[in-house]
């Protein structure tokens, strides 16, 4: 594949003033931008037709993704002429502000769609690549009721059309991953050969027999087509999985910069990583030293050992407090009905209190399919792009079946009954469903097909602290010490990110820090390894958007001065809509 020249973008501050003046003000150059949002998206949806289908844009659900040299090639020239047009075409003085905004962000989503065909290629190295597209590309259009079932049927027909010729061209394509992108790609097959067998005649059942029968048809030979593909994947690939999953400083730098969004440096990032490190741990040890001397302490904290350093008697007094409140745990059965009462009793806090507005949509709390497992604890589903309106959905990974008693125990070692609610308010209620919710709305297309995804999962971070403050569960400090617990740990996942993608750290060296430094339990530091390994960067989001926000937080209260409000702050946040940091910092501080 051709090299793509790439016209340097220039991402600066953005200087605004009157926000709610100048929304609705039209530029002479923002109808020309809106037509080239428009000519980037079609053609991106052409070449992602799966992805298209399942952000709402209905244009493309007759096609299927084409990874053939020609193709990649005409998509690497598309964008480059629009690059150059936005460049060369459309001056940035002559754009409204808020089109400004949306012009940085486009620019953002320009390189990194120009970076991944020419540097990532995860359609040479990552099978999990094709395995997300077998899936969805028929389930987009069979689950989701946005058309008659026939009509949507005729198209999910003419991508099974095409599966075959996918199949084959991912075993020419995929040349050497790594071992790890292969392994989980095995693992997934069976639950998407299932949907396959099982759920798709179910979800055509009701379709006209005109309609019906040429599908099943084309559903036989899908069905041999993943069946050939499962066994690609087992007896040939992994046997030439010999690749290196780690992204490189340069890739893993650049993506960090692309997504991220911020001004500040990552050097700046790192230091304040490694304090907060030692001070949260320092925070924790606090908050034991009245336990620990109740519950059979192996020394005298007043009088320690002389022969221990200060990380060993933190890493004892710490461990042994956890130890012995880690026993108050839910069984395998429990785990999700626990899970949906604590997001119960928050939103009754919540009402109570008036700590945070609340979203008028509700939110639906599911156990995740086998469909949708992978690293991830928890996932939010929420209306694509396009979509006018939608449902969030909250999905929550069961403990697996075939897990053994002590990786069972390991597991709810971690999620016990006092972790439990202060996961839920990081990861379902409010989570991320609070700052997505609320930014949608009037957020323009590119705000949400590009958000923030710093800001959606630094916020509910930094509001941990205030559910603390405010008396959740009567001021339980063995709540406080698991809350403090998970933000070391997002400290570490920043940290580990970096050192496991830009540098040589091994599994070993991870996983020490994750049990010794972040208290971790031995299945869970290996569900953070997956995760990082199979989601480079995202691991990083939390910490960044967190770190941005208190900064945020910083300025807008030396601007409001004895007027300043934290639910005000809060809101003023998520007013624009799920927004670069970058662009915040500038817009509170006007």
């Amino acid at each position: 594949m051709r090299k793509i020249a790439i016209i340097p973008v220039v991402c600066g501050i953005l200087l605004m003033a009157g926000f709610g003046a100048l929304q609705s003000q039209q530029s002479p150059d923002d109808p020309k931008f809106s037509k080239l949002v428009d000519t980037y998206l079609e053609s991106y949806w052409k070449f992602y037709p799966t992805a298209g289908t399942m952000a709402g844009f209905n244009k493309f659900n007759g096609l299927l993704e084409d990874f053939s040299e020609s193709v990649i090639d005409k998509r690497g020239n598309e964008i480059e002429a629009i690059n150059k047009e936005l460049m060369t075409k459309i001056s940035v003085d002559k754009l409204s502000p808020e089109v400004k905004i949306d012009r940085e962000i486009l620019l953002d989503a320009i390189e990194y769609d120009l970076f991944r065909l020419e540097r990532l290629v995860p359609q040479e190295y990552n099978p999990l690549h094709y395995n997300d597209i077998l899936l969805n590309s028929i389930r987009s259009l069979l689950a989701k009721d946005f058309a008659p079932l026939d009509t949507r049927l005729k198209s999910a027909t003419e991508r099974a059309k095409k599966i075959p010729e996918l199949v084959k061209q991912a075993k020419a394509n995929l040349k050497t991953p790594a071992k790890e992108y292969t392994e989980a790609a095995i693992k997934q097959m069976p639950a998407i050969l299932d949907f396959y067998i099982t759920e798709v005649p179910k979800l055509a059942e009701s379709a006209s027999p005109a309609v019906k029968t040429p599908f099943m048809a084309e559903h036989a030979k899908v069905i041999a087509a993943l069946t050939d593909y499962q066994k690609f994947l087992q007896t040939d690939l992994l046997a030439k999985s010999t690749g290196n999953f780690r992204l490189g400083p340069e890739a893993h730098a650049k993506i960090l910069r692309l997504t991220c969004q911020t001004t500040a440096m990552f050097d700046e990032f790192n230091a304040r990583a490694k304090a907060d490190s030692n001070n949260i741990r320092r925070e924790m040890f606090l908050v034991c030293i009245p336990y620990y001397k109740i519950m059979d302490p192996k020394f005298d904290i007043d009088n320690p050992p002389q022969n221990m350093s200060g990380d060993r008697i933190t890493n004892a007094v710490i461990s042994n407090v956890l130890a012995h409140i880690q026993g108050d745990q839910p069984t395998k059965d429990e785990w999700i009905s626990k899970v949906k009462a604590s997001a119960d009793d928050i939103k009754a806090f919540l009402a109570k209190t008036k700590l945070l507005d609340m979203p008028e949509e509700p939110l639906q709390i599911e156990a995740m399919t086998a469909l949708n497992q992978g690293s991830m604890l928890s996932k939010l589903l929420a209306p694509g792009p396009y979509d006018p309106a939608g449902s969030y959905t909250a999905l929550i990974r069961p403990v697996p079946e075939e897990w053994t008693p002590e990786q069972i125990k390991g597991f709810f070692d971690e999620y016990n009954n006092f972790m439990i609610p202060m996961w839920t308010i990081e990861k379902i209620y409010p989570g991320s469903f609070f700052p997505a919710a609320f930014s949608r709305k009037g957020a323009t297309l590119i705000r949400k097909m590009y958000p923030s995804q710093p800001l959606l999962r630094g916020w509910p971070l930094y509001t941990d602290e205030m559910y603390i403050s405010a008396g959740l569960n009567s001021y339980d400090l063995r709540q406080r010490l698991n809350q403090l617990k998970l933000k070391l740990r997002a400290v570490l996942d920043y940290q580990l990110d970096l050192g496991i993608h830009q540098g040589g750290l091994t599994k070993e060296q991870a996983m020490r820090v994750w049990t010794i430094t972040g208290f971790m339990s031995q299945p869970e530091a290996e569900r953070r390894w997956n995760m990082i390994v199979l989601n480079p960067v995202a691991a990083a989001y939390p910490y960044v958007g967190y770190q941005e926000i208190l900064d945020m937080e910083k300025d807008y209260k030396q601007a409001k001065g004895a007027t300043y409000n934290q639910k005000e702050f809060l809101q003023k946040l998520l007013a624009g809509g799920p927004l670069p940091l970058r662009t915040i910092k500038t817009r509170l501080i006007q």
